[in-house]
């Protein structure tokens, strides 16, 4: 049977395939389901989510023939989401606790629309038991886990004494709710440092943070506790033993309402920053066989003591001599659930609607295979060396394609989409499949060359560094990989020999291309001036970033080839490109395909992108390279006596006053965004001698919150 589902259902390319499974149960529901050759399941579904996980339910539902509602916040009004779906609710203005998290609203919406289910995606209400509940008091079924499973594994705490009772391993850690600061002060102490504190509601990285000593651990767990409360409306804290050097790896299960509990093939999500991940793969160079089966029976137990079924995910860190330990359980469809849909062939939201329909798994543990490699990388609206949200609208926005379906993009967005300060600032969930690990790999490196966004800042730049990597290519991985390959903090690509000369070969090219489209059009009668001829050599000196500029000479060797000579060495250059085009496709020597990106015009030069990061290219005829050693440089402004905002977003809180004297390192301001908050420090000692800014007021980037005077401490002291 899951030969055929694989054979029949390609969810990455979203083919509608038929199915020959029959519904085995009929599940009691405000009006009765059409029969289709999916089985028995709804006429009419709910998503109760936004953005990309609302737009890849959609699509599942169109291709079973379910007609979708869609809910939006004032500030989704004109989302994709919304216009996919064959109905559209609004439940309340941008704040996710007036919007995605309003119960009553959302309840509301469904008694509108006569929505016989709900699809919570993941986030907001999917995790929460008392959704179910009021789910169940006006007869829709949540297609998701029972409301009793729920609270047993959605909660942290609970799950963990599911877990032992269940025989299954877990960290060291305090089985029970984390009353305030001292109290976890206290835990940590009991269980040995470093220690993680945690939301035990929710997920996504929201509400975690790492001690290494107690004063460490009375500010995560006032960090961590309002950003549970803000994310999930729940601010209790969890304290446990933080596992050195592990990898992060997780099962997914499925399973029905008849008793059939399946694991599918791990998740490996250890390259993480922030405790989110960043690039998942599935599945991992460090299970065996031998491995994955004791990870899988485990968590197959853990489902059936608490009487789980639907999608849902053991996660579990493993230790280099793949010891494993039972972290939580995730009680919803994973973000990352497309790379097992790839390796698979499965279609897992088609599974969640067909389990909340009553009908039995189509396939046994025993049909699952592994096809193939995965990755996923998450695309985010943020800065890749400060690791903070970035807003504004998509003024170019391209998705990369593949040919044979070894290519997905889950998103929600379109271009002039807008990115805005209340949600996540996830863009895409960018994932690539080849036969092996290394084929999958080289097409998510090729994936991501050819993304084209513009008019917010992404985190492309290290999704492609991190793939390059070649400890990441050796499958060398841990929860540390990203401060331990980049303790400085990420800078960008470095530039290296080769990749600095692919830039300069690229950019004499374009520059060629341009003169050439330039002359042509004079010569060719599109002005009235007579201009130069057309020139078949250029003699250039080319500037990346703030490197030096050197010399390149071009030579027209036929239309579209061009022979290069950078530094004494020849290269052969062409390209495809239509001019002005975001995308350059060029070939160096003959075999070596390189994609680039042509983003902007600036003076003397453009801005190329090429591995992730974005390079201003100064392009000068020799006389102009000659004149340029006059030019004085603009002075540079001083803001070292400011506090600027990190991000958009809103103020939580001002902890000091004008005149106020402060010791480095002293906590300033508090500015959440996305749901994530970011402490404000001082970064010398010194007297304080304006606050812009007050708690509640909104922030734009870098906008001037706090000013120190410009003297020394003692000056200003006796001034």
């Amino acid at each position: 049977m899951l030969s055929q589902l694989r054979a029949r259902a390609v969810p990455f390319s979203w083919s509608i395939g038929r199915r020959n499974a029959a519904c085995l149960r009929f599940v009691s529901v405000r009006t009765l389901a059409t029969t289709t050759d999916y089985g028995k399941t709804f006429d009419k579904i709910l998503i109760a989510n936004r953005g990309e996980i609302a737009c890849r339910v959609i699509k599942t539902a169109k291709k079973m023939g379910i007609k979708t509602v869609a809910v939006y916040s004032d500030a989704d009004a004109n989302s994709l989401h919304v216009r996919m779906a064959d109905e559209a609710v609004h439940v309340g203005p941008p704040p996710t606790s007036q919007s995605y998290l309003n119960i009553p609203n959302i309840i509301k919406a469904i008694k509108q629309t006569g929505a016989q289910a709900v699809h919570p995606g993941y986030g907001f209400l999917s995790e929460n038991s008392h959704f179910v509940h009021a789910l169940d008091e006006v007869g829709a079924v949540f297609i998701g886990p029972n409301e009793k499973a729920m609270a047993a594994m959605g909660d942290k705490i609970a799950s963990k004494v599911f877990a032992k009772e269940a025989n299954v391993n877990t960290i060291p850690g305090f089985n029970g709710v984390v009353t305030d600061a001292d109290h976890a002060v206290k835990i940590a102490n009991e269980i040995g440092y470093p220690v993680m504190i945690k939301a035990s509601a929710g997920g996504g990285g929201k509400g975690m943070r790492i001690a290494w000593n107690d004063k460490e651990a009375r500010e995560a767990f006032r960090m961590s506790s309002a950003e549970a409360l803000s994310s999930f409306g729940d601010d209790r804290l969890l304290v446990e033993k933080f596992v050195e050097h592990p990898r992060h790896i997780e099962i997914q299960l499925i399973g029905d309402q008849h008793g059939n509990v399946v694991y599918l093939p791990e998740r490996e999500c250890s390259i993480q920053r922030r405790n989110q991940k960043v690039i998942e793969e599935a599945p991992s160079v460090h299970i065996d066989e031998a491995t994955r089966k004791a990870m899988g029976e485990q968590a197959v137990a853990l489902a059936k003591a608490v009487g789980y079924y639907s999608a849902g995910t053991c996660e579990f860190l493993v230790d280099p001599k793949r010891n494993f330990y039972f972290l939580e359980m995730n009680t919803r469809l994973q973000v990352e659930h497309p790379i097992t849909e790839y390796i698979t062939g499965l279609d897992l939201v088609e599974q969640m609607i067909r389990v909340a329909a009553g009908q039995q798994l189509p396939f046994k543990q025993s049909d699952v295979k592994i096809n193939g490699w995965a990755f996923e990388s998450r695309v985010y609206a943020e800065d890749p060396e400060k690791y903070l949200p970035s807003i504004g609208t998509l003024d170019k926005y391209i998705e990369p394609k593949g040919k044979k379906n070894e290519v997905r993009c889950d998103s929600g967005i379109v271009e002039g989409s807008e990115i805005s300060i209340y949600y996540d600032p996830l863009i895409c969930k960018l994932c690539t499949h080849g036969a092996t690990r290394k084929e999958a790999m080289e097409n998510m490196e090729k994936a991501l060359d050819s993304y084209v966004i513009k008019g917010v800042t992404h985190n492309i730049p290290l999704l492609r560094d991190v793939i390059s990597n070649p400890r990441f290519q050796a499958g060398k991985l841990s929860t540390a990989f990203l401060p331990e390959e980049y303790p400085a903090g990420f800078k960008g690509h470095q530039l290296t020999q080769t990749t600095r000369g692919e830039i300069l070969a690229v950019a004499a090219l374009i520059e060629a291309q341009r003169d050439i489209r330039n002359r042509t059009w004079v010569k060719g009668g599109g002005s009235f001036v007579d201009g130069p001829p057309v020139k078949n050599s250029w003699d250039m000196y080319i500037g990346v970033g703030h490197e030096e500029a050197q010399r390149v000479v071009l030579t027209r060797v036929s239309d579209g080839k061009f022979s290069a000579l950078i530094n004494g060495m020849s290269v052969a250059v062409e390209a495809d490109w239509a001019l002005e085009s975001p995308l350059v496709n060029a070939t160096l020597d003959g075999s070596r395909e390189v994609t680039i990106q042509y983003l902007d015009q600036i003076p003397l030069g453009f801005v190329l992108q090429h591995y992730g990061t974005k390079f201003p290219v100064t392009v000068k005829t020799k006389k102009q390279h000659e004149m340029s050693k006059y030019m004085k440089e603009k002075e540079k402004i001083d803001l070292t006596r400011m506090i600027l905002a990190p991000m958009p977003g809103s103020v939580v809180s001002v902890q000091v006053k004008e005149g106020d004297m402060v010791a480095e390192g002293s906590e300033l301001a508090v500015v959440e965004a996305m749901k994530m908050q970011n402490v404000l420090r001082a970064p010398r000692a010194g007297k304080i001698k304006k606050v812009y800014v007050e708690a509640g007021a909104s922030v734009a980037g870098d906008e001037v919150m706090i000013e120190f005077f410009e003297e020394k401490p003692e000056a200003a002291a006796s001034s």
